[in-house]
């Protein structure tokens, strides 16, 4: 009945009653009070593949530019008991907000210039500095991996009915007059994910409550250097060309495209690339891609190898481009090793090897254009973190390209440790497709990682979007083991939090289970876990304390700390705390610390004190606390942030 009456008001508006007209200061001083809201929607509305910080920026650019340009009619849109629905100047700027966050979601057309709300925004303007939204618990990550599915409409149709509080008939309406052609399909869409709209309110969703770190600074020197070399040289072309008789030539002092000199000739050419023996390995002092020998069926296809190493040296604009944080994406100084060359699903794939960089290249099989070159840091890599290199992904699945000490290869469940795995086989020392949890989408049910069997036992390695893939291990920090047998346990509830480290240059994870604590109430006892994630370029890691009650079969995050020692090799120690609700109804502050924590005591919030690793006392909801902890030694620490 309520979406009956909506629709009929929508349409005695639309056919009698004259629309508000609104002008530009009525419109700014609703903007100006309602802007962080405003902000938050067009951010939930925007597409998911926008990067976090553009993602940021464009949000804040849509809701600047909202202002109309002159008095404008506004659709009547009905009441609502916070007020903000009666004022037309604030339905006028949400409605091009809106508006111009679905026109960002369409694709870019040659047929069509493009609309100002698809291209990177003027203003405003961040340099020198990464703005994203503070990172929000486990439900907001799965909320927001459900909203990633959606479409621009039905992302917008959930927004304004939970942000919003818009019922389903005032929402079709104002997607409608948004440019929406079928308004219900998307509201149909959107029912598909959870009502769990009181997350739209976390500081994972506000664009306006930001973490800011610095840009790559390795790259921002270089590029300065760049510029004023360029400049320098600009300089003095200019004098040379206004000397009597001319100067240089058109192309001045520029060499070839390929320039003529023996290094860049021998990196260019396939016939010097480096080719290690098969058996070489099995007599080498070590244990890294430098003793790979060049595998695939088409290792002696020269035209294939020239090719991918002249896009290596000068890739085109048509390739896709890629690289973990921290690589260098430039040509090869000398011949590299060659580790592949052969047929992968639907294209043929190079795998190349220059000493501290893996680099892969890839086209279709068909001849048809779509190029792509993948860029990875493997300096240092030995033994177990050069076991494994990803040859392609296909239809959701991951192929890889093993060591050849590496004797068998198989599939396990991260988050079921009581199943088997499951042998892909080794074909020339590539395995078997496996499900690729780097693309799954929507919520963890599952968490698929590759283990590898060797002389040295078991280990295991996951997919995160990158080429080489990330070690898992488990225990205390400098003390760590293999993921596997008994720390496959510690690992299952905690598996799906690897989702948060896709795509950002990392290393190894490690899983530390530091401490249990008996919860009251008869809640039974309830595990911590620190989970730390190292990456290959030293700084961006990012370290979780995770706590799981019992019967729960997934952790939550507790606490989150970027860029710490604590957790970590360099500081073997944590602690960490969360507010937990007891069956009875009573609310609790939990805190732990690492085995060799003497006493913890709270603060601010709440106050309590306890003798030993582990805190327990009363709270109310929603309180804050600030811990601090005395190791054995005297130390203090304070809880993990």
């Amino acid at each position: 009945m309520q979406s009956q009456d909506v629709a009929q008001r929508h349409a005695a508006a639309s056919a009698g009653a004259p629309h508000p007209a609104v002008d530009v200061e009525q419109a700014e001083a609703a903007l100006v009070e309602h802007y962080p809201r405003l902000v938050r929607l067009a951010y939930l509305v925007l597409p998911p593949g926008l990067a976090r910080g553009r993602r940021v920026l464009t949000a804040h650019s849509l809701v600047q530019r909202a202002l109309p340009r002159g008095r404008k009619q506004v659709p009547v849109v009905p009441a609502q008991s916070d007020g903000r629905q009666t004022d037309p100047g604030y339905s006028l700027v949400r409605l091009e907000v809106v508006r111009t966050a679905l026109e960002a979601d369409r694709p870019l057309r040659l047929t069509a210039w493009p609309r100002r709300a698809q291209l990177p925004p003027l203003l405003p303007q961040v340099w020198g500095l990464r703005l994203f939204p503070r990172s929000g618990g486990a439900d907001e990550l799965a909320l927001d991996q459900r909203l990633a599915g959606l479409s621009g409409p039905a992302r917008a149709a959930y927004a304004l009915r939970g942000l919003e509080q818009l019922p389903d008939g005032d929402v079709r309406g104002l997607l409608r007059a948004a440019g929406v052609e079928h308004p219900e399909g998307a509201l149909a869409e959107a029912n598909g994910v959870p009502a769990e709209y009181p997350l739209l309110d976390s500081p994972e969703f506000d664009p306006c409550s930001l973490q800011a770190r610095p840009t790559d600074l390795v790259r921002r020197r270089r590029h300065t250097r760049a510029a004023l070399a360029a400049a320098a040289a600009l300089a003095v072309c200019g004098a040379l060309v206004a000397l009597p008789g001319g100067g240089w030539g058109a192309d001045g002092a520029a060499a070839p495209v390929y320039a003529q000199n023996p290094a860049a000739q021998a990196a260019l050419d396939p016939a010097q690339l480096t080719k290690i023996p098969a058996t070489a390995w099995k007599t080498a002092a070590r244990t890294d891609f430098s003793v790979w020998p060049a595998r695939g069926t088409l290792t002696g296809d020269t035209a294939l190898l020239r090719r991918a190493l002249a896009v290596w040296a000068r890739p085109g604009g048509t390739v896709r481009v890629s690289a973990t944080p921290g690589t260098q994406t430039g040509g090869p100084a000398g011949p590299p090793q060659l580790l592949y060359a052969g047929v992968v699903d639907s294209a043929r794939v190079a795998i190349f090897y220059d000493g501290l960089r893996v680099v892969r290249y890839a086209e279709p099989k068909d001849g048809t254009q779509g190029a792509a070159l993948d860029f990875a840091r493997a300096d240092g890599a030995t033994g177990v973190e050069a076991s494994a290199l990803v040859l392609g992904r296909s239809d959701g699945n991951v192929r890889y390209l093993t060591a050849p000490w590496v004797t068998g290869a198989a599939e396990r469940d991260l988050t079921k440790p009581e199943t088997g795995a499951l042998d892909l086989g080794l074909t020339g020392g590539v395995t078997g497709p496996l499900a690729s949890p780097a693309v799954q989408q929507g919520s963890c049910t599952s968490w698929n990682v590759l283990q590898l069997t060797d002389a040295q036992g078991v280990h295991l390695a996951t997919d995160l979007g990158e080429l080489v893939p990330a070690r898992l291990t488990a225990g205390r920090p400098g003390e760590t083991g293999e993921a596997s047998g008994a720390a496959l346990r510690d690992w299952a509830p905690f598996a799906c939090s690897l989702a948060a480290e896709r795509s950002a240059g990392v290393r190894s994870v490690n899983a530390w289970a530091f401490a249990e604590q008996e919860l009251p109430d008869a809640g039974g006892t309830g595990s911590w876990v620190c989970t730390r994630a190292e990456t290959w370029q030293g700084d961006g890691t990012v370290s979780l304390a995770q706590f799981r009650t019992p019967g729960s079969r997934y952790g939550a995050v507790a606490a989150k700390g970027a860029d710490v020692t604590a957790c970590g090799p360099r500081d073997p120690h944590v602690l960490a705390g969360v507010l937990w609700k007891s069956g009875d109804g009573r609310w609790y502050l939990l805190a732990a610390g690492s085995r060799d924590t003497a006493s913890i005591r709270a603060t601010g919030g709440v106050s309590a004190s306890a003798q030993g690793q582990t805190l327990v006392t009363a709270a109310k909801q929603g309180a804050q606390a600030q811990l601090t902890g005395t190791l054995e030694d005297g130390r203090e620490i304070s809880g993990l942030r």
